[in-house]
Parts: C-alpha cells; structure tokens; sequence
C-alpha cells in the first residue's frame, strides 16, 4: 500500500488556467496559490505538508521558452534535498515540451516530478483542476512500503492518467482527456484508487542527481508534406543556424524519393548536421528498413527516432547538443533509450 505519511511536496505554478479564479467582476486572474489549501481543501486530507513557489512573472503556455526549463530544473535541483516530490502546474499547450525536457535534464531522479494543468480554472463549476492537482500530490507523496518514491521520474498526471512525461503528445484542445501516450503504456491510472503499473515505471536512482542545464536549440522541424518545394527544403534543412533537423516524415519513415529532396538530405549531412526521421503518425514506429524511401533516407545519414513524440525528439537534441560541442557526440547518443523516450 502506498504511504503518503510525513511525505513534502513543493507545488511550482508557471502559470496556465489551472491557477485562474474569477475576480468580483468575472475576469479571470490567478490566484495566490500560498492560500492553496483554502482553495482545495481536499488536499489537507492527505499527510503531506505542501508548500508553493510561483514563478514572477506567470508564464502563458505558449510563451513557454527554454529558458523557463532551465529555470524550472534549478529550482528542482536547488529544492531536491528538502521535498519528496514536485508538482508543476503548467499550461497545457506546451506541457508535453516541457515534462519532455526535464526529463533530460534531471538526471538521477529518485523523486517525482509531475506536471498537472487543466482546461478550465480551478476556480469555475466544472473544473478538472482540481481534481487534477488533488491527483498529482497523491502521486508525488506516494511512497511504497520501504520509504521509496512509487514514481520516480519525470511524468503528466490529466484525466486520471499518468504518462511518462517524453511520451506524452496534447490531442485536445476543449477535452478534459487532452494528453495520450500513443506509443508506451500509462504509469498510472485512478479508479477508486489509483493503480500503479509499476513493470513500466523507470526505478529510482541511487545516485545523486544531476541537473543538466546546458541546452542548444538550433534545431529545425521539416514536416513532409504532398507538394513541398526544393527552396522550402533547402531553406529549412541547409540553413547555416542549425545543427540539426527533425524530419516529420510518413508512415514508418518515408519521404519523397525525388533526387532533388535526398540530395539536399545527404548535403546536410555531410556538412554535419544532425538528421533525425520521427513519424507524423500518432502511433507507430520510424522502420527506414522497410521501403525503398526510407532505405534511401538511411543510406544519406539519417537516423531513426523510432517511436519517440516530435516534442520529445526535440528536447532531447536540445540537451544532447548543448551537452556536446561536437555533433558526431551527440548523434552517438541520439538512437540510444535514455530516459524511456523510445522503444528500442
């Protein structure tokens, strides 16, 4: 049985509707989340002492910028010796690129860092805020019977469900089910309790952790789309600010076969960059063995996602080549399962 006794959380608010609650005119503001639990009382069920830091200025989700990960994993690394658990509340467009980063970023966890949100303010009728949030302090408080965290990685607690944080996509903008984890099972879901599956949750680390700070972000999204132009292309794939490319191709990894196209792929490579394929299909995985287009992608240099989110894609070559000056470093780890992100 999970225990949550003498359990501390740390509840970080970046901003996003989940903190909102009506003024005496209607208008939607956030609210002071230090009165957190006059506002869920629910929370003061649990034997969990909670305290909160809100970000100044609040952040809108898609102003969401890497510097704000940064931000977000030093006050984790910072904070780490004095809780047994974070929860972010964050907004929803961008929270699958977040949780996503960190989870490179915090190497060495052996707590839980669950980010929450919600689609309406915690403060309106009907809102799945809170119980949202009463479900992601249960999560990072729980504990099993040898004091060891149950979930101890970076994930997205929505819905009753809990996704491993590189591998969670948003799907909805109005449903309270917006996030799904298209290629790996959830870490957990609640019923009338919340069921842990536990063979797929990633075990703690013995080790100290490690905050990874350094980030690049000169990375290019080429998504493949009927019609796509040799200038957009080359604009896109050979521009001299990048140093590496995400190829959102079709199906298992394929793209047009044109001479012109595979051209300009094997140019950027040979000029050193980074090409990864990851699929625009929702589930599914990146197979460049299967068809002559992907055989023709391989044999330029690309390398395979596998079955990694594009958001998760992303961060990772953040990390990787702000961690590596040199680009054949990186790539050596591009391919490898780091932090679950991939099925291998």
């Amino acid at each position: 049985m999970p225990k949550n006794t003498q359990s501390k959380i740390l509840v970080i608010y970046t901003g996003g509707t989940i903190g909102m609650k009506a003024d005496p005119e209607g208008v939607l503001r956030p609210f002071d989340f230090h009165q957190i639990l006059s506002e869920v009382p629910e929370l003061g069920k649990f034997a969990v002492g909670i305290d909160t830091v809100a970000f100044d200025p609040l952040i809108d989700s898609s102003d969401v910028e890497p510097s704000m990960w940064q931000k977000l994993a030093t006050l984790i690394g910072e904070s780490y010796d004095d809780y047994d658990g974070f929860v972010i509340l964050h907004g929803t467009d961008t929270m699958a690129y977040s949780a996503s980063a960190l989870s490179f970023m915090l190497w060495g966890l052996a707590k839980p860092v669950v980010f929450t949100g919600s689609q309406l303010p915690i403060g309106v009728p009907r809102t799945d805020g809170r119980e949202n949030l009463i479900g992601a302090v249960e999560i990072a408080s729980a504990k099993d019977s040898d004091g060891r965290a149950i979930v101890p990685e970076v994930a997205i607690w929505f819905d009753s469900q809990l996704i491993r944080g590189n591998r969670a996509v948003k799907i909805s903008s109005e449903n309270f089910n917006a996030f799904r984890s298209p290629n790996y099972p959830l870490l957990a879901e609640a019923g009338i309790n919340i069921r842990y599956n536990r063979a797929f949750i990633l075990p703690p680390s013995d080790g100290p952790l490690e905050v990874r700070t350094d980030l690049d972000t000169r990375v290019s999204i080429l998504k493949i789309h009927p019609g796509i132009t040799r200038e957009v292309v080359r604009n896109v794939i050979l521009g001299p600010e990048s140093r590496a490319v995400i190829l959102e191709t079709y199906g298992s990894g394929n793209a047009p076969a044109k001479d012109w196209f595979l051209d300009l792929v094997g140019q950027a490579v040979k000029m050193g960059k980074i090409v990864l394929n990851v699929t625009q299909c929702l589930t599914g995985n990146v197979d460049m063995r299967i068809y002559a287009t992907g055989k023709a992608l391989m044999s330029r240099g690309v390398l395979s996602g596998y079955d990694s989110t594009t958001e998760s894609a992303l961060s990772k070559l953040f990390c990787l080549l702000g961690r590596f000056p040199d680009n054949a470093e990186a790539a050596s780890l591009l391919e490898t399962n780091l932090r679950g992100e991939i099925t291998k």
